[in-house]
């Protein structure tokens, strides 16, 4: 026994739920001992965690189309609600943190029949489906954006606005200045775990088609592995400068020297390049759930720090946008002096004076 308070930290398994857990655990870590719970998804998002306890847990979505993948997901999940008890039993944390994603049900159920103190996180401008039902036992709700919808009158007492968690090396981070109208743009190429297919095929057709057109980019771009030798053949045979990285990578290497990114919408993604203030173009998921990837574009794109586009216009729309930005070098410090009114540097501060209140 080290004499710390304990806390869990469970999460689900994409890269948008796992970051934000990480960024807390590493924040918290040195006052509380933490433990994080995920999935086998989530997993491999912390392989090289080594000081902080992880436990894994065997669960799948309950949106499947099959009846009986339906019926077996249920059954995992009333298994998991059973594990996480005997598991928290034993741990006796005295918070639960909720971060989001179907993997973080069943620890926060079994933290509520222990009455245990859950906080659940949501970092969409929409509560998720799993925190929607846990706001109703929930001691508060962390909110990133004042903005959220789904929260109704009888729990908004719960909100508790604490901004992005995102990793705090990334606030360390000293981004680009404004790009000389003389200099090639630096352009980051961000799809995540769910989409770098769809932005390695769609998006390189895009960038060939500026370079035939002489419009010239350095191309950093995270994609699947499986993609790496035809993307590297066809930058080469254009002389195109550029760096294929995966998703293992530190981002901070490349956040460092990029004048403007194309990325998807979740989150946290969106959130490291507003506190960086990187102009991006955002590209929404189609198939996020009720739509939140699009309503997160939306509502940076109306603040004035992004331009949206939809996935389906990728070829007919994203050749002249990135061609006018190229001419157009006012456009990207417009967005850029835009982004800077907007700051998280205050989210763990925040957040840790909540969880002294709660003990």
């Amino acid at each position: 026994m080290n004499g710390k308070k304990r806390i869990v930290v469970a999460t689900g398994g994409t890269g948008g739920h796992v970051i934000p857990s990480l960024a807390l655990c590493n924040f918290l870590k040195d006052t509380y001992e933490l433990k994080i719970i995920t999935d086998l998804r989530g997993s491999k998002y912390l392989g090289n965690i080594k000081d902080i306890d992880i436990k894994k847990i065997n669960i799948e979505t309950l949106y499947q189309k099959n009846f009986l993948k339906v019926f077996l997901s249920i059954l995992k999940i009333i298994l998991s609600i059973f594990s996480s008890f005997t598991y928290l039993l034993f741990l006796r944390p005295k918070i639960i943190f909720g971060m989001g994603g179907y993997s973080s049900f069943p620890v926060c159920i079994a933290g509520i029949l222990l009455n245990i103190p859950i906080i659940i996180y949501e970092n969409n401008l929409i509560v998720g489906r799993a925190n929607k039902f846990l706001l109703h036992f929930a001691k508060k709700i962390l909110v990133s954006n004042n903005n959220l919808d789904g929260i109704s009158s009888k729990h908004i007492h719960k909100k508790f606005f604490c901004g992005y968690i995102i990793r705090d090396e990334i606030l360390r981070v000293k981004s680009k200045n404004i790009i000389k109208n003389d200099e090639i743009i630096n352009l980051l190429i961000i799809g995540g775990s769910q989409s770098a297919k769809v932005f390695g095929e769609e998006i390189t057709k895009v960038i060939l088609h500026c370079n035939e057109n002489n419009i010239k980019f350095n191309i950093f771009q995270q994609c699947l592995e499986s993609q790496k030798k035809d993307l590297d053949n066809l930058y080469k045979k254009q002389n195109i400068k550029f760096q294929l990285f995966s998703f293992t990578d530190n981002m901070n290497e490349y956040y460092k020297f990029i004048d403007l990114a194309i990325t998807r919408s979740g989150a946290s993604s969106i959130a490291e390049l507003v506190n960086l203030s990187i102009p991006f173009i955002s590209i929404p998921l189609p198939s996020s759930k009720d739509d939140h990837q699009y309503k997160n574009a939306l509502h940076f794109k109306k603040k004035g720090y992004c331009l949206l586009l939809q996935q389906e216009f990728i070829p007919t729309k994203l050749f002249e946008i990135l061609a006018d930005l190229n001419k157009n070098r006012e456009k990207l410090s417009q967005f850029k002096n835009a982004m800077k009114e907007h700051s998280d540097k205050d989210v763990f501060k925040k957040i840790k004076n909540l969880i002294k209140e709660i003990l």
